[in-house]
């Protein structure tokens, strides 16, 4: 028999892949995916540190190339060493920011000043403006208590005081009157000549009139004291 090639694509199924090992697996389930977190920080400004001194070692570049004998004269004229102190290309950089600082503190202190000023001066104008009106408002106080004191002595008759009195007057004159009147008819008739009938007529007239009146003062008297007059209560 001839040997037998068995074809190239035969009909039975490939061999399954080998199988894994269970800590592989459990490794590979039990591991989350996560992805990696980007976390961007902002940068933040470095604070602003004060300029440090430099000591009494530091000199100025433009007096480095000097001879002594300069230097000698720089340092005998305050006029030179104040200049080179403060001008900007051979001072220090901590005298500049302390010349700045110190400019604005002086800047400012120069706007409160001038506006302290003006405060000052209005102050002074409405002190001297009020001063005024005090004393033209004491000026008008005296002339008003002058007169008041004139109109309670133009009215002092016509208090309730000065009318009381005059009614109580009132009162004991009209009946003083009555009395004359019933005095002199009786002294009349003494002398032995008769009234007329007119006569006597003419003074039972008077005489009534007079009794009302005395009657009438007398009444008002009385509501007076008995604190029934209206307005006066």
């Amino acid at each position: 028999m001839a040997s037998f090639t068995p074809e190239p694509h035969s009909s039975t199924p490939p061999a399954p892949p080998p199988k894994g090992s269970t800590h592989d697996m459990s490794s590979s389930t039990s591991t989350p995916t996560t992805s990696p977190r980007v976390t961007s920080a902002a940068p933040t400004p470095p604070p602003s540190e004060p300029v440090p001194d430099p000591g009494e070692n530091w000199l100025p570049d433009i007096l480095r190339e000097k001879t002594t004998q300069d230097l000698a004269d720089i340092l005998g004229s305050p006029t030179l060493l104040h200049a080179l102190a403060l001008a900007p290309c051979s001072s220090h950089e901590c005298t500049q920011t302390s010349y700045e600082a110190l400019s604005s503190a002086l800047r400012q202190n120069s706007l409160l000043a001038r506006h302290l000023a003006t405060g000052g001066s209005r102050l002074a104008m409405q002190r001297s403006t009020t001063q005024a009106q005090l004393l033209s408002t004491h000026a008008l106080e005296r002339q008003w208590r002058q007169r008041q004191a004139d109109m309670d002595h133009a009215l002092a008759p016509f208090s309730p005081a000065s009318l009381y009195l005059q009614l109580v007057q009132g009162v004991q004159e009209q009946a003083l009157v009555c009395q004359a009147m019933e005095e002199s008819f009786l002294e009349g008739e003494g002398e032995g000549v008769p009234a007329s009938e007119r006569e006597a007529t003419e003074w039972i007239r008077r005489y009534r009139e007079a009794r009302v009146l005395c009657y009438l003062r007398q009444e008002r008297k009385e509501r007076w004291d008995e604190g029934r007059v209206g307005g006066w209560r």
